[in-house]
């Protein structure tokens, strides 16, 4: 199956002539609320981008809201088993896996709620880009949830375990600078945070793939493991991309000075 072949309700998929997807969810009228539906397609669609020639995703939302978590309706509306919540957040893991370490780096842009499962799926991105409306949240404590979609995991790691378990216990709400100065997000625009992540995406399209691909899958292997084993890993990643012949131009650029020198704006 390609890209192409993929029968798409609650997302909708570009890709343009260098490579750079844009992903959108496409469920406005529920702030992007993560449905099971919607969650089979990210499976599908980060199955596929590794193998497509994908060189970047931009992960956007239509609407005013990026994603507002799980769709609290559809859970209460199913009143599924203790068995089948487990299984529906073991999919929520899947596709949230497939974006962190399938290689292909994605960028998300956001703009107002990133709450409850809208942040964990942020947190499965490589970049987080916000604009001033956008807003984190982890209510589910006032709400008599817990986190099934990876909070524990990557926001603990993004924000530490002490501001985790503040946002879940008490709805503490980050937006603006201070979201950037605790780690969840990147990046902070004035205007349009659609805009830069675009702008980073076609950027970081022009790396080699072999690069992004160790960057974006083997940093998140390494920090699941001891550091001997991560220095081994390493070592073994820097000898596979630092001999790979798509660098040699580029070496060769910075050995006779021609190469664009790295210098603070």
């Amino acid at each position: 199956m390609q890209l192409d072949d993929l029968k798409l309700e609650n997302l909708t998929l570009a890709v343009d002539g260098a490579g750079v997807a844009t992903l959108t969810l496409n469920r406005a009228a529920k702030r992007n609320a993560l449905d099971a539906a919607t969650i089979e397609e990210l499976i599908e669609v980060f199955t596929l981008v590794p193998r497509a020639g994908v060189r970047a995703v931009v992960l956007a939302a239509a609407g005013d809201h990026f994603c507002a978590g799980l769709d609290l309706v559809e859970h209460h509306r199913e009143d599924r088993s203790p068995a089948a919540f487990m299984q529906l957040c073991l999919r929520w893991h899947e596709a949230f896996t497939k974006m962190e370490y399938g290689g292909v780096p994605v960028i998300a842009a956001l703009r107002g709620a990133v709450v409850g499962g809208g942040l964990e799926l942020a947190s499965a991105a490589h970049i987080r880009v916000a604009d001033a409306s956008t807003y984190f949240a982890l209510p589910e404590g006032s709400r008599g949830l817990f986190t099934g979609g990876g909070a524990t995991i990557r926001v603990a790691r993004l924000v530490g375990q002490a501001r985790l378990v503040d946002m879940m216990l008490t709805g503490r709400i980050y937006k603006g600078a201070e979201a950037v100065a605790v780690g969840l997000c990147q990046y902070l625009v004035d205007g349009s945070s659609m805009d830069k992540a675009q702008a980073l995406a076609q950027a970081i399209a022009a790396n080699t793939p072999l690069s992004n691909f160790a960057i974006c899958s083997g940093i998140s292997h390494m920090q699941n493991m001891s550091g001997l084993d991560a220095a081994y890993a390493e070592a073994v990643l820097a000898g596979v991309v630092n001999t790979q012949p798509a660098a040699r131009g580029r070496l060769a650029a910075f050995a006779d000075g021609t190469a664009a020198r790295v210098r603070p704006d």
